[in-house]
């Protein structure tokens, strides 16, 4: 460890990360039709979440799937692919901004779907899209300092409540242009669920060695985007500005970058075309290396790098570097290193 924000691990590795696609396809063409007499109403053109955030589509989970369900999905998948036993498993957090209630935590209903033991800690990170990476960093400091064994990290995110309240919101009379775009950002969002197994790089062969990262924060933007179930009301512009701003803020404070752009993939956060080309721009890496989910996808929050990479992972030879980089409303910044 190097102290605070930046770190280092010695031992530490991923042995699997897996993927669940929600079931049920919703186009944006779909969400145009039912936006129509709003469009009407406003003389609003439909097309946005298309032309701009380069969204065509994504996925939602049937009613009676919740977010906990679609979280132990995932994480069955990567125990099951990961090849150990769940015995082992000393720590299990669940990273998901999509909460049905306040307590318990999402994290009990995971533990007790997936079966796993009574010695097996578990317990909710939330910190928006970053949440994730916040699991992962916090399994390699336990796992580093010989605490556990293996920790399993998960994920699930829908959408079927938040589209429903953001479209009936805007199909309000009362509604108008400037509700469409403080709205917008609850529309590119995508249900789906990851999970990741992570354990020790020399116990495991074949798996992939996390190698560190570093984490900044840039907190005096709190109030650009504030999201719940029933909607998220967002500065699309101002956030765009503020997170590109804190990518090149971390990226040029993090020291030496040696080899970092020569890295197989960059997995960023998967937001917009706007978004993405921005994080791009600013860090100056080929975008032709960059993996995209979200025109299918959609925004899947936290779940959104481990899915991006899942999908990616049989193209990657041993050796290949894979750099993740995520950003969370607030904000928070991350980046962090593979080394397949």
């Amino acid at each position: 460890m190097t102290g605070n924000a930046n770190f280092k691990f010695d031992d530490v590795a991923v042995l699997s990360v897996e993927a669940i696609e929600a079931p049920e396809l919703v186009t944006s063409t779909d969400i145009d039709e039912r936006l129509a007499p709003f469009y009407e109403r406003t003389g609003a053109a439909p097309g946005l979440l298309e032309s701009l955030a380069g969204i065509s589509e994504r996925r939602q989970w049937p009613a009676d799937v919740s977010f906990m369900e679609a979280a132990a999905l995932a994480g069955e998948k990567a125990i099951k692919s990961s090849g150990i036993d769940r015995k082992r498993i000393g720590l299990m957090v669940d990273s998901s901004v999509c909460r049905e209630r306040l307590e318990p935590s999402s994290a009990v209903t995971v533990h007790d779907r997936l079966n796993l033991p009574s010695t097996c800690m578990n317990f909710d990170i939330s910190n928006a899209c970053l949440g994730f990476l916040n699991g992962m960093h916090l399994a390699g400091t336990m796992l580093e300092s010989g605490q556990v064994d293996y920790v399993l990290v998960v994920d699930g995110e829908g959408t079927r409540q938040i589209h429903d309240n953001t479209i009936n919101r805007l199909l309000a009379p009362e509604s108008t242009i400037d509700d469409m775009f403080s709205n917008f950002a609850s529309l590119t969002l995508g249900s789906g669920s990851a999970a990741m197994v992570l354990g020790r790089h020399s116990e495991n062969p074949g798996s992939h060695k996390l190698v560190g990262g570093f984490f900044r924060a840039a907190t005096r933007h709190h109030e650009l985007c504030v999201g719940s179930l029933d909607g998220m009301n967002t500065d699309t512009r101002g956030l765009l500005e503020a997170g590109t701003e804190v990518a090149k803020l971390a990226w040029e404070a993090a020291g030496d970058k040696v080899g970092w752009f020569d890295m197989r993939y960059y997995i960023l956060h998967q937001v917009s075309q706007v978004h993405t080309q921005a994080v791009i721009d600013t860090l100056g890496i080929d975008g032709e290396r960059v993996p995209r989910s979200f025109p299918t996808l959609g925004n899947i929050g936290p779940a959104a790098i481990p899915v991006t990479l899942a999908s990616i992972q049989h193209e990657l030879e041993p050796g290949d570097g894979v750099m993740l980089q995520g950003m969370g409303s607030g904000i928070n910044a991350a980046i962090v290193e593979l080394r397949w």
